[in-house]
């Protein structure tokens, strides 16, 4: 069952303009940084990883003034390559509040635009298959 889901999109050149290495540190955990950084065009991976941060602060229903920190938040590759979004602290416990048990992240950017969709899943039974991704860590 669907219990929250968030959008959002990021105008990419607005969002370099406005990068700074302190917004980096204060948006993004070392993975995330090291990723980017390894890009030939970094700001549109931050970019990407930032609309979906604020996708997820939508579907979770809260904000960053009830306690959520952007490094609450983590953009991870999974073992396929995939993308996953890892939550922890105040962001997982919102999560369990609304009782949720995973997150689905979907990420996609042009040259212009970076776009995010999440949506929080619960389980509908004990019959349902678990879902522990994004979660559980």
């Amino acid at each position: 069952m669907i219990v929250g889901v968030g959008i959002d999109i990021v105008d990419i050149e607005d969002f370099r303009d406005r990068l700074t290495d302190d917004l980096v540190q204060e948006l993004f955990l070392p993975d995330e940084i090291g990723y980017a950084s390894s890009r030939a065009r970094p700001w549109e991976s931050y970019a990407a990883r930032f609309a979906a941060k604020e996708a997820a602060v939508k579907a979770l229903g809260t904000g960053l003034s009830q306690g959520l920190a952007w490094t609450d938040l983590e953009i991870v590759r999974d073992d396929a390559g995939g993308l996953d979004l890892r939550l922890t602290g105040r962001a997982l416990e919102v999560l369990r509040e609304r009782g949720a048990t995973s997150c689905r992240l979907s990420i996609a950017h042009s040259k212009r635009s970076a776009v995010a969709v999440v949506v929080l899943e619960s389980r509908d039974g004990p019959e349902s298959p678990e879902h522990d991704r994004g979660g559980a860590r």
